[in-house]
């Protein structure tokens, strides 16, 4: 057992029993607490004839209903609240992958059990109230960015509030100048640094830089092998989605046997996708989460949408929280790309806006030096005029192009195509090739 390397070893190491009494105690606190003050569940619970003070044990979970993202979006901004509005002191949407966003509030104590949660997760990852980190993620109003800050804060490191919209050159210096030994980014991100090292003219030597948190996006071991080579680092896989609480929900520890959970704060199930009936302990399905310590914006048996399965072997760490694999996977057509998501039905809607275009396109994900890519094919109608000049070709790709950036927040090329190239794929299956490798 590792206790040099937990920020809360009390919580983290708690006996089994010990902590499913400790969740059961929370769940039954905050059933209570959304039925009282949460519409939608107060309805949900009644519709499903559920009668809080005979569920007797963890297993009554089961006989909830589910949440879904769809519930939530439709619960904008502020219904699925759980406090009055005076009480909550920080809000985060999620990346709007949809015309609206999920709305997340947070009370005091939310925010305290976060940076608790975060605090963990880099203490788990090694590190220190000596090290220097350097966060290149989102601040604005996603959670990322502001998750993993205070959770270094927290344990005393020292903190950099680079983000992800600073350049990569400016990445680079601040990296050298300030001597940062950590880096929390998204994995696409960090090749993309390691990429433009020789174009900077920054050799690793130069660089105090010793261990990578990764989260936003997928990514597979050949890709970490990649990031750990070009970067001379250690690399720690995170999970934690905003709806859920941000980072802090789950990350490696530096074993990196597997992601813990903090169990103390979440309960977890995996279910068929399909059938939602619980599958066994270790096989691969959806995520299902369930916030037990949540005020603001509590959730019960909420469909992450994410495809991972659970391992309940004890780890060497001496950590007794279960632990997931990383996420493989999605349930819905969800893309994401270098950490931001977006739906095909999005690109659809944007292409759609310029005359001259087909209902007709394509989007194809790959990747470059180990960097995701994105391009959209769509198909040009028959009135598209002086179609003949490339210039006037030129300036309704680059459009659409700015259109996607300006809207979706992704870098995609923009290819015209003639008509009827891709009438073929109206509604199939190859809408979307992903050639990303993992």
């Amino acid at each position: 057992m590792d206790q040099v390397s937990m920020y809360n070893a009390k919580c983290e190491t708690m006996p089994r029993e010990e902590l499913r009494q400790t969740q059961w105690e929370r769940l039954q606190s905050t059933l209570n607490r959304v039925y009282r003050n949460v519409a939608f569940y107060k309805t949900a619970f009644d519709s499903h004839n559920v009668n809080l003070e005979r569920l007797r044990d963890i297993k009554a979970l089961r006989e909830l209903p589910f949440t879904t993202k769809t519930d939530l979006l439709q619960s904008y901004p502020y219904d699925m609240f759980a406090v009055p509005l005076r009480d909550i002191v920080r809000i985060h949407t999620t990346s709007g992958a949809t015309a609206k966003p999920i709305v997340v509030g947070y009370t005091q104590n939310d925010l305290r059990n976060w940076r608790e949660c975060a605090a963990r997760l880099l203490t788990s990852a090694g590190v220190t109230q000596q090290d220097v980190v350097q966060v290149a993620l989102h601040y604005s109003l996603f959670a990322d960015g502001f998750g993993f800050h205070q959770g270094a804060e927290r344990i005393g490191a020292s903190v950099i509030p680079a983000s992800l919209t600073t350049s990569v050159a400016k990445q680079l210096v601040i990296m050298k100048d300030f001597k940062t030994t950590v880096l929390v980014s998204t994995p696409s991100h960090a090749l993309n640094i390691a990429a433009s090292l020789d174009e900077a003219q920054v050799h690793l030597e130069r660089l105090s830089l010793r261990l990578g948190l990764f989260g936003g996006e997928r990514w597979s071991e050949p890709l970490r092998r990649q990031i750990e080579e070009r970067l001379r680092i250690t690399s720690i896989d995170t999970y934690g989605p905003t709806e859920v609480l941000g980072p802090g929900v789950a990350g490696e520890c530096h074993l990196r046997h597997g992601l813990h959970i903090n169990e103390d704060q979440f309960i977890v199930e995996i279910v068929d996708p399909k059938t939602l009936a619980p599958v066994p302990l270790g096989h691969e399905g959806e995520l299902v989460v369930t916030t037990i310590m949540k005020e603001g914006f509590p959730l019960i048996r909420y469909r992450t949408g994410d495809i991972t399965r659970l391992n309940p072997e004890p780890c060497p760490c001496g950590r007794t929280f279960l632990r997931m694999d990383r996420i493989t996977g999605r349930t819905d057509d969800l893309i994401l790309v270098r950490g931001v998501g977006f739906f095909p039905s999005q690109i659809e809607e944007i292409v759609g806006q310029f005359g001259g275009i087909s209902p007709y396109f394509q989007i194809i994900l790959d990747q470059e030096g180990g960097v995701d890519t994105i391009q959209v094919r769509v198909e040009i109608s028959g009135a598209l005029p002086s179609l003949d000049e490339v210039k006037a070709f030129e300036s309704l790709r680059l459009q659409m192009a700015a259109r996607i950036k300006a809207v979706l927040d992704v870098d995609a090329k923009v290819i015209l195509l003639e008509p009827g190239s891709l009438r073929q794929l109206a509604g199939g299956s190859e809408r979307v090739l992903d050639r990303r490798p993992g």
